[in-house]
């Protein structure tokens, strides 16, 4: 394959994942406290021996978008949405995880837990229990009350290095830095928060990549008719 093609497929490589990335954005635009995701384009050039450079261009990197999602009110007593640069502290089986799904409920045992069943931790890192058919506050900095008696703080941190959490799931991220106590951020209570992905933006660049796809994908159709036609040039 000659470096015209090389280069074709590189591009298309990066724009298959970015169809992927915003399809997933589009899927989960009304998942409570989802990141939308973009794809970073990389420039590689390489000197030839003749002629001008050779670029190929990669879409290896995924971006995720920190931008506070809306809030919208349920006045339900467990659900919970931060204000600020936070996450919820989730204990997986995996290890504990971020998140910003503050959709939570007790269990039978009266454990704090999430839609997934993995259990909501305290600032020690510790699950949180409430007890059954009571009437359960939260202030500002995530503190639960019964009747003014304070039950626990649900744990507020923030990524030591925001750039290098992973998505592991559509609303939790590892952070393999590290973590700590956020400030400046407060808790909601009966308020959960909405993805903050764009519907229409991200239908928009859709139809951009798919297009950018086509045109790539004819023009190595091309690319190939032009090689066929040449080597049968040749061995007539």
């Amino acid at each position: 394959m000659e470096n015209t093609g090389y280069v074709t497929l590189t591009r298309q490589s990066g724009l298959a994942r970015e169809l992927q990335v915003v399809a997933n954005n589009i899927a989960n635009a009304a998942t409570t406290g989802f990141r939308a995701e973009g794809v970073i384009f990389s420039e590689h050039v390489q000197p030839v021996r003749v002629g001008p450079s050779l670029s190929m261009g990669q879409g290896n990197v995924r971006n995720t978008s920190f931008v506070q999602g809306g809030l919208n009110q349920t006045g339900g007593s467990f659900d919970f949405a931060i204000e600020g640069d936070a996450y919820f502290l989730i204990e997986t089986p995996a290890g504990e995880r971020l998140s910003r799904n503050g959709a939570f409920t007790p269990n039978a045992e009266g454990q704090l837990v999430t839609s997934d069943g993995y259990p909501v931790l305290d600032i020690g890192g510790t699950p949180l229990f409430t007890p059954p058919g009571e009437q359960v506050a939260v202030a500002a900095d995530g503190t639960l009350s019964v009747q003014g008696q304070p039950l626990g703080q649900m744990a507020l941190v923030t990524a030591t290095d925001p750039k290098t959490l992973i998505r592991e799931d559509g609303v939790l991220f590892r952070a393999d830095e590290g973590y700590e106590p956020a400030e400046n951020a407060r808790v909601m209570q009966g308020f959960t928060e909405s993805s903050n992905v764009n519907a229409v933006g991200q239908l928009v660049r859709l139809i951009e990549v798919q297009r950018a796809y086509e045109m790539g994908q004819s023009f190595l159709e091309s690319e190939d008719e032009r090689v066929r036609a040449a080597m049968k040039a040749l061995l007539t």
